[in-house]
């Protein structure tokens, strides 16, 4: 309670004729000065120990009333409440307001505004109020509490800030400068802000509820195609601390600078820290160490027209995500091949780049990889074979293309056999002539040379898959291979697979040894009349046949693993349907000691292919616009 000696009346403290910020918090200290006990002292460093009075009871105290006798007075406040003292000091508060980091928003972010609480600053108090630190409190002589000055603050500046944060409870009412000042609108906020700290801030404004619910929408990352489990970085989230690099936008692997201070990039082993086709790096991209291959083939009967469309064949519905790396075979090629890699370009779009592309007469063999793998492939290197020698044009023989991707080498051969129901001897040299001729690796060192056979080249690579025009047909006849066709077989291809000549001569083993094949569930990829889905209607009368196929192998067991193979009936340009499929390859991590490819690829054709999707996008557009103009009722 307040002496009785003090007189005063209603807020005669507050300045009325003083301009400046000193002249006005001055005459307030003197104001607010208590009447018995020692005086404070000047330099605000030690707390008062008199009661405190409120400061709706403010009275000047003057030598002539301070023995007078107190009377009862009703303050009135005054008609037009000053802000400037508030502005000033919500100046100065935005100055030492401290940003809460991520990990604190993550705490404070669910909170909803609730009641006032005794001891702590109103609602109605600015921002910058609030964030002042709140007066301590320390027993009275009569066992009640008072506040102490705020500390940290010199002069008349501490004196008005404890004005404000007088405790509620100490003086038994509310403070009337605080109730009569009215809520000062938040100010608005960028929805482009890179923390979140300052949306909590803004939760309680209505207009901020959009905001508040955008923060709270979690950030998703999309399953890469790099890896089916790969976790997301422990380094990814939003702090607005200018040394740390984290970011809640980007998918792409954080790189510490420590590590580009330390990491040589020159020699590692296989388990060596630091190398650039090492194990950490390996992990990186690929936790699983798994990577998606697409493998296709297909005799194009040297048409000069493409498909309109290619996404049925590199893009199969079937697929949900997008393949690692494609390598596509072409046996009997369209004149125009750079129009075709072209095309190819086109079709996987921006995000995948040509690692290497070989040709063998009317043998195309091409081999797209992600863009950002490239660093990790070793120089590609290429061999042919040629089985038919008195022909001019080679439309019979091999083309392989040999690589080490990370610690794991593969082999990708395409092949054209010598045709023929019967010619079934001619076919098995073919093979035995490509495994013997192709001189494949030349420059780039065998994974592993212990179990490497000059007189196999498939034994030289981890991963070697075979794909090509083999031209083993169904034995039987036309007749007995139509009334199985004509039956409801479905998915199960048992019955004609026992006429299949590829699938007796493996089980003999006279031809692709130690090598496998998926499941077939596709009808006979050979021979359709052209653009319709019958079989040969002509005089010849061919079988329905297997030509097409996918075989692989794998130096160490169950490291390939077949996810789909299929056909594409979709593309009826040729007498051949394409033939694909989908694996999943184990690969291990190696040394940086190989020649590495350093990033190199087709860069001209990788621009063609994007203009050309920039051009196809536009035409798209122009089309739609068009119809939608040519309507009678057009909504806009």
């Amino acid at each position: 309670m307040p002496s009785k000696s003090l007189l005063g009346h209603p807020l005669e403290g507050l300045p009325q004729q003083s301009t400046s910020h000193e002249g006005r918090m001055h005459k307030a200290d003197k104001a607010c000065a208590p009447s018995p006990g020692p005086p404070p002292t000047t330099d605000g460093g030690g707390p008062e120990q008199s009661p405190v009075l409120p400061f709706s009871s403010l009275a000047k105290v003057t030598p002539e009333n301070t023995q007078a006798k107190a009377r009862p007075i009703t303050p009135k406040p005054p008609t037009r409440p000053r802000l400037e003292r508030a502005l000033s000091l919500d100046e100065k508060g935005w100055r030492r307001r401290r940003f809460r980091t991520s990990h604190e928003d993550l705490a404070t972010r669910d909170e909803t505004p609730g009641p006032p609480v005794p001891g702590r600053a109103l609602p109605s108090l600015s921002t910058s109020l609030q964030d002042i630190p709140k007066p301590r409190t320390a027993a009275g002589p009569a066992g009640g509490s008072s506040s102490s000055w705020a500390e940290g603050l010199s002069g008349s500046a501490s004196t008005s800030l404890d004005l404000l944060h007088r405790e509620v409870a100490s003086v038994g009412g509310t403070p009337r400068l605080a109730s009569r000042l009215p809520p000062r609108p938040l100010p608005a906020m960028d929805p482009n802000m890179a923390s979140d700290s300052l949306w909590v801030a803004n939760k309680g404004d209505p207009e901020q509820e959009g905001l508040r619910r955008h923060v709270q929408t979690p950030l998703l990352r999309a399953r890469s195609s790099l890896g089916p489990c790969r976790p997301r970085s422990p380094l990814a989230g939003d702090d607005c601390s200018l040394r740390s690099a984290r970011s809640a936008f980007s998918l792409l692997a954080p790189i510490r600078a420590r590590d580009v201070r330390s990491r040589s990039y020159l020699e590692g082993s296989l388990l060596a820290s630091g190398a650039l086709l090492g194990a950490d790096e390996l992990a990186r991209y690929f936790p699983d160490r798994n990577v998606a291959v697409f493998v296709a083939t297909w005799n194009m009967q040297g048409q000069k027209e493409l498909p309109p469309n290619l996404d049925e064949f590199l893009l199969p519905a079937e697929a949900d995500y997008a393949q690692d790396m494609y390598v596509v075979g072409v046996q009997e090629g369209c004149s125009d091949r750079r129009e075709w890699e072209t095309r190819l370009q086109e079709t996987l779009g921006p995000h995948y780049v040509m690692l290497y592309a070989a040709a063998h007469g009317v043998l195309y063999l091409s081999v797209f990889i992600r863009r950002d793998l490239i660093w990790f492939c070793s120089e590609v290197e290429s061999s042919t074979v040629t089985t038919r020698i008195v022909s001019h044009i080679k439309t019979k023989g091999a083309l392989g293309v040999s690589f080490t991707f990370f610690g794991t080498s593969f082999l990708f051969i395409t092949s054209h056999f010598t045709s023929g129901d019967g010619k079934v001897a001619e076919r098995l040299l073919d093979y035995a002539k490509t495994i013997q001729a192709l001189g494949l690796p030349r420059n780039v060192p065998d994974t592993n040379p212990y179990r490497s056979s000059p007189a196999d080249v498939t034994t030289r690579f981890d991963e070697v898959f075979w794909f090509g025009d083999f031209n083993f047909r169904l034995s039987g006849g036309r007749a007995a291979v139509e009334a199985i066709l004509r039956q409801d077989l479905g998915t199960n291809m048992s019955a004609l697979l026992a006429l299949d000549q590829l699938t007796r001569e493996m089980r003999k083993g006279t031809i692709f040894k130690g090598f496998q094949e998926p499941d077939i569930h596709f009808l006979p990829s050979y021979k359709f009349d052209l653009g319709k889905d019958t079989y040969d209607s002509t005089s010849k009368q061919r079988t329905p046949s297997y030509t097409d196929r996918v075989v692989y192998r794998s130096r160490h067991k169950d490291d390939i693993c077949p996810v789909k193979y299929s056909s594409c009936p979709g593309i009826r340009t040729s007498d051949h349907r394409p033939v694909y499929g989908l694996f999943r390859v184990r690969v291990r991590p190696g040394r940086d000691t190989i020649p590495l490819a350093a990033g190199k690829f087709d860069r001209e054709l990788y621009l063609i292919g994007i203009k050309r999707r920039i051009s196809r996008e536009l035409q798209r557009q122009q089309a739609l616009k068009s119809q939608n103009s040519s309507t009678i009722c057009t909504v806009s």
